[in-house]
């Protein structure tokens, strides 16, 4: 299962775990992600998406239909 926002892009970072003592160790920076819902007005349909906390955010601000047009522009996502 990949861990990318299909409308943002956002993946797995990597980093380190920094001690008291400021030994570094690998640690993995997980993004937010949802499987969600969406009903498309303009198609008469649901579209599920695995998308970020940010990015639920962002459709609920600019609408679904804008959000995921920016995606496809971007290369984010392929098709909906």
């Amino acid at each position: 299962m990949s861990r990318i926002c299909e409308i943002t892009g956002k993946r797995l970072q990597r980093g380190n775990n920094v001690s008291h003592s400021h030994r570094k160790t690998k640690k993995a920076f997980m993004p937010n992600l949802h499987w969600k819902k969406f009903y498309l007005e303009e198609e008469d349909r649901w579209v599920t998406l695995k998308v970020s906390a940010a990015a639920i955010r962002s459709i609920s601000k600019n609408g679904l239909k804008a959000t995921l047009d920016k995606a496809v522009k971007n290369g984010n996502l392929i098709a909906y």
